[in-house]
Parts: C-alpha cells; structure tokens; sequence
C-alpha cells in the first residue's frame, strides 16, 4: 500500500464474506473465518486469471478474476486467526484498470462504490504524476471515469 492509500484511505466493496478494494496497482480482498483458523485449514489457490478460496473445506470464493493479476507476486495470509487477507497484483497497473467486481459477474461494487473507487484511483494517478503535490484529501468531480482527463 502506498503512503497515498495510507493518508487516503481505500474505499471498500463489501461482500458476503468479507470486503475488497483496490489501487491502481494491487486488490485486497479481507475475509472474515471463524475464531481459531489456522492457515492449514486455508486452501487459497491464485492463478492469472482465476482465483479460489476455501476454509475448512467449505468453499468461499472461486472463479475467473475480473482481470487478469501476477499470480507470482500475489499472497495471502493470516490475521489473528480469524481473517484472511489477499493481496492480488494487477497485470494492467494504470488508473484506467478500475476493477468493477472482484470476480467476472461475481462481488460487483454498487454503482456509488465503483465510482468512488474510479476517483480514487484517478486522484492515485494524479499524485504519481505529481510527486511534489498530495493529493490524498483532494476531491474531484467531472471525468473520472476510465482513468480520468488525458492530458
């Protein structure tokens, strides 16, 4: 997470089981388990362009990513015995690459989250075209979308 997210915050997609939220380079995806997991009742499985979850042999999540990640680089672990947290490394790292669900058709942000994540990446883009500026309290309005204005 960058020091931008740190002063910033991530906006969240909640979920069933947990929640996610992304940056213009990672997604991280927090899953609530019981008390007392331990990480060899966790099967976490992360490919390009697919990702699967299970606890205790009841599966959470599993399906095609909505796109594709760097499954090397990539990891999950385990809180305190009782979540899990993923962090999935975009193959596209641009502001442009604003992921609308976690899965293909599954985990969708609502309209309002989606776009509060589209400005927060924008305004991410911004600050890493403009190291000397902080961006993190901005507030934007207009062409977000996609990225935001080429300039």
């Amino acid at each position: 997470m960058s020091n931008f997210d740190e002063k910033s915050g991530l906006v969240y997609s909640i979920t069933p089981w947990g929640q996610w939220a992304q940056t213009i380079e990672e997604v991280f995806v927090e899953v609530k388990v019981p008390e007392g997991t331990r990480s060899r009742d966790v099967k976490c499985d992360i490919k390009t362009q697919y990702m699967s979850l299970s606890v205790h042999n009841k599966e959470i999540i599993k399906g095609p990513l909505y796109l594709k990640v760097l499954s090397d680089e990539s990891v999950w672990t385990l809180e305190d015995k009782k979540i899990i947290k993923i962090v999935l490394v975009k193959s596209d790292r641009s502001a442009a690459s604003c992921w609308k669900s976690l899965l293909q058709d599954q985990y969708n942000s609502d309209a309002f989250t989606f776009n509060e994540m589209e400005k927060k990446l924008t305004l991410e883009r911004f600050q890493r075209e403009n190291p000397g500026f902080d961006f993190s309290g901005a507030e934007i309005s207009g062409n977000y979308s996609g990225g935001g204005p080429k300039f």
